[in-house]
């Protein structure tokens, strides 16, 4: 269930012997913070978390349930961040949604995943290397996490963009083949990294818009003690970026969305014309052989006065007749482009 478990302070990491201990001190602490990563935790263990840490039981409880939509909140001082994460599996195609919960605060952060997908390790890995990063407290945390996530959606992107893209030149290529279950599957595969990345971008530019990035980043809240030597100010140029990044990815997702459903259209519409090709071409075919079938049906009456049947030509004449009609039928569908 514990992930991983950390001290930071001055950039550098100090290890917990005692995660109660660590849990009951660290709001008293005058500089650094505490790192509480968990994976899926049960109930009575996250309890214990919230009691020691003042956590909000609101936060605690979509923490507790998941399969939370993306959002930032604020109880009191301290931020719930919800953040769907989004991983390619290149083998079939599809993109895997995971869920990251933080709790972030001046002296805490802790991080709770749902599922295998969204480790924040290489987000503590990446950290612990830049000590001056990890001085400007929680805030660098919450950053390097936004910033890890959404990496991961413009990498997700770009694996959308080339399968798109490979779809459309399928469809349109003279090669017929059935796309319409490929074209729906890859617009699911979209619909799910619109349903991650989309609903972040409103509460992070509100966060920018109304100022409160300043509590988020260089504020006394989270991140203390780095507004007065331009640190807080970097890290809003930073916070700034991620949603910048953000709202790119979800433009180009929601151009995915809108190409598909044109692409499958056009190729609803392929489907249509090809079968009005196919049954015209039947059609014309049927006329073909409709006119020997009548004149043999004709003169397979069994009748005694009929023309020519006493002739000694008449059965070659006949044969030659449903030719000709055949031959001047083909000539006429051929120059109508019914076949």
């Amino acid at each position: 269930m514990i992930v991983d478990v950390a001290t930071y302070a001055d950039g550098r990491r100090g290890e917990v012997q005692d995660l109660g201990a660590a849990l009951g001190s660290c709001l008293q602490q005058v500089e650094g913070f505490l790192w509480l990563e968990l994976a899926d935790p049960g109930e009575e263990e996250l309890a214990r978390v919230a009691s020691a840490l003042d956590l909000h039981p609101l936060a605690v409880e979509d923490a507790l349930e998941g399969h939370q939509r993306p959002k930032v909140e604020h109880y009191g001082d301290d931020l719930f961040v919800v953040l769907k994460t989004l991983e390619y599996y290149e083998d079939r195609s599809a993109v895997e949604t995971g869920e990251v919960m933080l709790f972030v605060a001046e002296r805490f952060v802790v991080s709770v995943r749902r599922g295998t997908a969204g480790s924040l390790a290489p987000v503590r890995e990446r950290l612990q290397a830049e000590p001056e990063r990890l001085r400007q407290g929680t805030a660098a945390v919450l950053h390097a996490a936004l910033e890890h996530v959404v990496d991961h959606y413009t990498t997700v992107d770009d694996e959308l963009e080339r399968d798109v893209t490979e779809m459309e030149q399928r469809v349109f290529s003279p090669q017929r083949s059935p796309d319409a279950e490929r074209i729906y599957n890859l617009k699911r595969e979209v619909l799910e990294a619109r349903r991650a990345a989309a609903p972040l971008v409103a509460p992070l530019k509100q966060l920018l818009e109304r100022g409160e990035a300043g509590r988020l980043v260089g504020g006394t809240a989270v991140g203390a003690g780095t507004g007065g030597d331009g640190r807080g100010e970097q890290a809003l140029f930073e916070l700034r970026d991620v949603v910048d990044t953000l709202v790119r990815t979800v433009e180009h997702v929601e151009g995915y969305d809108r190409l598909l459903t044109d692409i499958l259209n056009a190729h609803l519409a392929q489907v249509s014309v090809q079968q009005n090709d196919d049954s015209r071409k039947i059609s014309a075919w049927a006329a073909m052989f409709a006119v020997p079938t009548l004149i043999a049906g004709v003169y397979g009456m069994n009748f005694e006065h009929m023309p020519e049947l006493d002739w000694r030509l008449g059965y070659p004449m006949c044969l030659l007749l449903m030719v000709g009609a055949c031959v001047l039928l083909h000539r006429a569908f051929k120059r109508s482009g019914w076949l």
